[in-house]
């Protein structure tokens, strides 16, 4: 009896757990071949900052949850770590969350970071790219990323990536696109 009281608690719990939090975005992904949906947003110093200011460089688009949460400082750090890795690859790194730009800023002040972060605050981008998320009561960026290429194309796509060994990722799929 146990046991079958445990199976129907666990069952009405992955039920209200599914209706309160719905992971999927309402666009589809973008996928690799496409064109990169344009932007413009602001940064952590308030400027605006356009996918087409980056065209002739390869560009990290990353969306993260949230600023200063343990997987996502994790992710900002290991970005920042291989900077100039990036860097040789004529790569930049740019992340994108829901939070304004004064959390980005302190965001970056506290853990050293000097690639942009973007303020999605109305989740625009995030819905482009099929990366808006809903999370019980609030609309959040899934952790997702593009690498797109010099001409504005997406080269490859990660969803719900693991923030430890994700810049080892994205460095060995740059590495594959370097010439030889």
């Amino acid at each position: 009896m146990k046991a079958v009281l445990l199976v129907v608690v666990l069952i009405a719990g992955a039920i209200a757990v599914f209706a309160f939090t719905n992971r999927s975005s309402a666009t589809p992904v973008p996928q690799a071949g496409e064109m990169a949906p344009d932007f413009t947003l602001p940064s952590q110093d308030g400027s605006p900052v356009a996918l087409k200011d980056f065209r002739g460089k390869w560009v990290v688009l990353y969306f993260y949850p949230k600023d200063r949460t343990s997987g996502c400082t994790l992710e900002a750090h290991n970005f920042q770590r291989d900077m100039t890795k990036y860097q040789a690859l004529n790569a930049v790194v740019v992340g994108v969350s829901v939070d304004n730009s004064a959390s980005h800023q302190d965001f970056c002040a506290r853990q050293g970071l000097t690639f942009k972060l973007l303020a999605d605050t109305d989740k625009t981008v995030s819905k482009a790219y099929g990366s808006a998320m809903n999370l019980v009561v609030a609309q959040i960026a899934a952790r997702n990323t593009f690498l797109i290429d010099p001409q504005g194309k997406i080269a490859k796509v990660w969803i719900g990536v693991d923030p430890g060994r994700h810049s080892e990722e994205v460095l060995a799929e740059l590495a594959a696109h370097a010439p030889r």
